[in-house]
């Protein structure tokens, strides 16, 4: 952990599990961020809270230039309450360490806070529920760029598009640059994808130097179906 960073926890049981990296002191930011934490930790507004063991509400510092947002938890996830920590999470530590950057400098979050049974994709209806926490998070840290990885976070900003057709394209939609790209965990199920990744993730620093020459994208009427191709 860099200097004068340190690891916050929420001071009740029910979110004793909950983890969320702040930068340096109790400012009102890093309060805010582990207020939703502490929210996303006991709320019950969709189904998903049922079958969680811990829920997970996104970690990173309140002032990270890059924002990494996936779509669901998975068992590893569900059982640390951290985001981003199985085989996927380390293959992005990888594709970070590439362009010589670590996690504990981006934030991570995701579409749902929580796991769904059987890792099944998120339904339209859990990811609308959950998607006010994720909006207050990308609201206070206001992230330099935001990278999606997957096709359902992908569809928070491109609902129209496919995310074979936009991977390694940088938009900016609103006050911020999004960058799409494939879930780090299609390349572990389908080796042919690992050089999209990679190559896609190797444009990341020259976004961030150039974030302000990035062209608007057309706003989109969301689709009725989210598809892979």
């Amino acid at each position: 952990m860099p200097p004068g960073d340190r690891l916050a926890t929420c001071p009740t049981s029910a979110c004793s599990s909950i983890v969320l990296w702040i930068n340096g002191k109790e400012d009102g930011l890093s309060a805010e961020l582990a207020q939703i934490a502490r929210e996303v930790s006991v709320c019950t507004a969709c189904a998903l809270h049922r079958s969680r063991l811990k829920a997970v509400p996104g970690e990173g510092p309140d002032n990270a230039a890059i924002m990494f947002i996936g779509e669901a938890p998975g068992w590893h996830e569900n059982q640390q309450g951290r985001p981003f920590v199985g085989p996927a999470g380390q293959f992005l530590e990888e594709l970070l360490a590439s362009i010589g950057m670590r996690r504990d400098q981006t934030f991570i979050a995701n579409v749902v806070k929580c796991r769904p049974p059987e890792n099944r994709d998120p339904l339209p209806d859990e990811i609308k529920t959950c998607e006010p926490y994720l909006d207050r998070q990308i609201a206070l840290i206001k992230p330099k760029l935001i990278v999606t990885l997957g096709r359902y976070s992908m569809a928070k900003f491109f609902p129209k598009e496919t995310i074979s057709k936009i991977h390694g394209l940088a938009r900016r939609r609103g006050d911020f640059v999004v960058l799409a790209l494939y879930h780090p965990a299609a390349a572990l199920h389908q080796p042919r994808y690992k050089a999209d990744i990679e190559a896609d993730f190797k444009k990341i620093p020259q976004l961030l130097a150039e974030a302000a020459k990035v062209e608007a994208a057309p706003i989109e009427e969301a689709p009725a179906q989210l598809s892979l191709f």
